[in-house]
């Protein structure tokens, strides 16, 4: 059904190569093969890291200084970045790899999340259960739905598809450099996709919140075409091992939905105080 030239918007599982470099179809290969099932025990092994660590992260919020956050922003971006492209580039690796990956995005996620938190307490407003609990509730759902829709054949990776969320993709990122880049040079990011655009008045909040709900959907399509190379690959009888790249690819994915899931409650909880 899929076939071998499909892409995603996910570069880690568009790597045909990181597949088939390491499958010799011998008997003996093909009875060490990756299977669905592996795939989601090594995901939820990653994403049970991401929670762990994204504790640590969010109780350490409150002593995380602006001048020491914003390093640690950098040093976090390098690093995941250099992982991301290490494992890219060498699959294999993925089985020690991808865990480190895991850590480190759930301890800034979850500092992160902490940070919002402790920022609406500091202006009375309480989002139900916490930003950390919307947010992973928000990630869930949109997985499960997008897996539904997937399997259901609504929603399928066709080359149309492919080529109009990665481009949609690219723009996102772009605009996202661009916001850091005036934000490090001018102190301000891009008006309305700052997340700061949630305490202004007018329009603002309402037009942050319709892009946050955008950018959403975007990678809410990210699994669409990650499910669909995931299931090729399983079929086509890829080494036991491609596990953990898999569940390395969908984890890329689940922590950008994961910080769009933090940033939409956070402005949803604004927004509703706002009302009262």
């Amino acid at each position: 059904m899929f076939n071998n030239q499909m892409q995603s918007s996910n570069p880690v599982l568009a790597n045909d190569d990181a597949f088939n470099q390491y499958y010799s179809g011998t008997a003996e290969a093909q009875a060490d093969v990756t299977t669905l099932q592996g795939v989601v025990n090594k995901t939820a092994i990653l994403v049970g890291i991401a929670i762990a660590t994204g504790a640590g992260g969010y109780a350490l919020a409150g002593m995380i200084s602006m001048p020491v956050l914003t390093v640690s922003w950098i040093i976090t971006l390098l690093l995941t970045l250099g992982l991301y492209y290490k494992i890219y580039g060498n699959p294999a690796h993925a089985v020690f790899l991808a865990p480190i990956y895991a850590a480190i995005q759930g301890v800034f996620l979850g500092a992160l999340t902490g940070l919002l938190e402790g920022s609406l307490a500091s202006m009375g407003i309480e989002a139900a259960g916490g930003l950390a609990l919307q947010a992973f509730i928000i990630t869930i759902s949109i997985m499960l739905a997008m897996l539904g829709l997937y399997y259901a054949r609504i929603l399928q990776p066709t080359k149309t598809f492919q080529a109009v969320v990665m481009t949609l993709t690219a723009g996102i990122m772009i605009t996202y450099l661009i916001s850091m880049g005036a934000y490090f040079l001018f102190g301000a990011g891009l008006p309305f996709l700052r997340i700061g655009s949630a305490l202004e008045g007018g329009y603002a909040p309402m037009i942050g919140l319709g892009l946050n709900v955008l950018i959403l959907g975007i990678a809410a399509m990210w699994l669409i075409m990650d499910f669909g190379l995931v299931e090729e690959k399983v079929k086509s009888g890829a080494p036991k091992h491609m596990e953990w790249f898999c569940g390395f690819a969908l984890i890329v994915s689940l922590a950008w939905i994961y910080w769009e899931a933090v940033k939409l409650a956070f402005r949803l909880a604004i927004l509703f105080a706002n009302r009262d």
